[in-house]
């Protein structure tokens, strides 16, 4: 196997899970057993391993990035961009995959008789204010906050760490930063091992999916999955497109560089599976390391493209599913909500289904559309997590960049 390169290790992977998949579904005699014992435990094992690797790399990288410089004046600028831009990209994902659900219109006349799927369990608390929300961020014990894998907690704590050591005198400050640098290298080193799972990971993944649904029952929501796919296909040829163009980069030429993280991404859903290589690849790209230890860790909490398209779609489908007209004001509230509720949710394979819930449930649309949704999710998914992974490609490039002309703009201010 060492022959094969990974990417190809992967797409064979991928490729065999489907066939697996099929047969069990068109021979159910063992399909429940072989799904349930064999082939989605072979792939909840490699998304466990990432987990396990991403949750303290971005502890020890959002600290690095942040008390690396020294200077919490410099981060204060980076950040602040880094969200101005995150912000400003998912509310135009948000406002794209509404306008192409409102044109293509995938929840008029479809049937929703003989649909259903299993039920979804939805746990949502849309009474929220915003002090709440900022208190739910704010960790009462970081290593709970570890182990439960809650992102924006986590970057909360990492980013008062990485200010508190700018503040210590150096020499108190480097031992830390050195500790913490080594741990970060060993952890990427570790990522390299766990990738060579990676291959029978997407197996299990993709076997059980097609196991447990089959190709029939895609057929009455095709139209929504060809919307989605559209919508996220065309966001990043002309808006990710016209920002590659701004930082005078080539998008195409970017996909092929990062070929190998957005296969990835595809085959299994899970945009933690590929942060540590899309982290080194930036890097080797020139990216300097500061920015890549921030931007993308931030990016996989705030720059959610894919996903903030889908909740979009998703949402014009149920109403329109349920004959239920959204006006243009209804809608304008639904950006707003989406751009809140749409954080925090990187790196959880199907969370957005529950970002979903809280949406219709905002907007008094009914939920049971979601259990609908939710049986061809996996679907849907590979592309969200795919577009999630590449705009968070661009994102470092579009800080760097700044960072870049405001340096050319100081070095150029003529002397008096």
């Amino acid at each position: 196997m060492k022959s094969i390169s990974l990417v190809w290790q992967i797409l064979i992977g991928l490729l065999l899970g489907i066939l697996v998949g099929w047969y069990f579904n068109v021979n159910p005699t063992h399909q429940v057993w072989v799904s349930t014992e064999i082939l989605k435990p072979l792939g909840d094992i490699f998304i466990n391993m990432m987990k396990m690797v991403v949750v303290p790399i971005v502890l020890c990288c959002m600290i690095l990035g942040i008390a690396g410089g020294g200077d919490n004046k410099s981060f204060g600028k980076m950040g602040a961009g880094s969200l101005l831009y995150f912000f400003t990209i998912t509310s135009l994902a948000i406002v794209w995959g509404l306008l192409l659900a409102n044109f293509f219109q995938p929840g008029v006349g479809t049937d929703i008789s003989g649909m259903a799927h299993s039920a979804v369990v939805l746990h949502t608390d849309t009474n929220k204010g915003a002090l709440q929300i900022i208190k739910n961020i704010v960790p009462e014990n970081i290593v709970v906050a570890l182990y439960e894998g809650k992102l924006l907690s986590i970057l909360f704590f990492a980013i008062l760490f990485g200010l508190a050591l700018n503040k210590i005198p150096e020499e108190k400050s480097q031992p830390v930063i050195r500790v913490l640098q080594g741990i970060s290298d060993a952890l990427f080193k570790l990522v390299s091992l766990v990738m060579a799972y990676a291959p029978i990971g997407v197996f299990g993944m993709i076997g059980a999916t097609v196991a447990t649904f089959g190709f029939s029952s895609l057929l009455p929501l095709l139209k929504l999955i060809g919307v989605v796919y559209l919508a996220l296909a065309l966001f990043a040829i002309f808006v990710l497109g016209a920002v590659c163009l701004y930082i005078r980069e080539n998008l195409f030429h970017l996909i092929k560089y990062f070929k190998d993280e957005l296969i990835l991404a595809f085959s299994t859903g899970a945009s933690a599976a590929v942060m540590p290589q899309l982290m080194q690849k930036l890097e080797n790209y020139g990216v300097p390391r500061r920015i890549v230890s921030f931007v993308v860790p931030m990016g996989y909490a705030f720059n959610l493209d894919g996903a903030s398209i889908f909740l979009g779609v998703a949402t014009i489908f149920v109403a329109q599913l349920y004959g239920i007209d959204l006006t243009i004001s209804q809608q304008a509230l639904l950006v707003v909500t989406m751009v809140l509720t749409s954080k925090g949710a990187a790196g959880v394979p199907g969370f957005a289904i529950l970002i979903l819930s809280a949406t219709l449930a905002t907007a008094g649309l009914p939920l049971e559309g979601v259990a609908l949704i939710a049986g061809i999710f996996r679907i849907i998914e590979s592309g969200t997590t795919t577009l999630n992974v590449l705009g968070n490609a661009i994102a470092p490039l579009v800080v760097a960049k700044w960072k870049t002309k405001r340096l050319e703009s100081f070095n150029t201010v003529p002397e008096n």
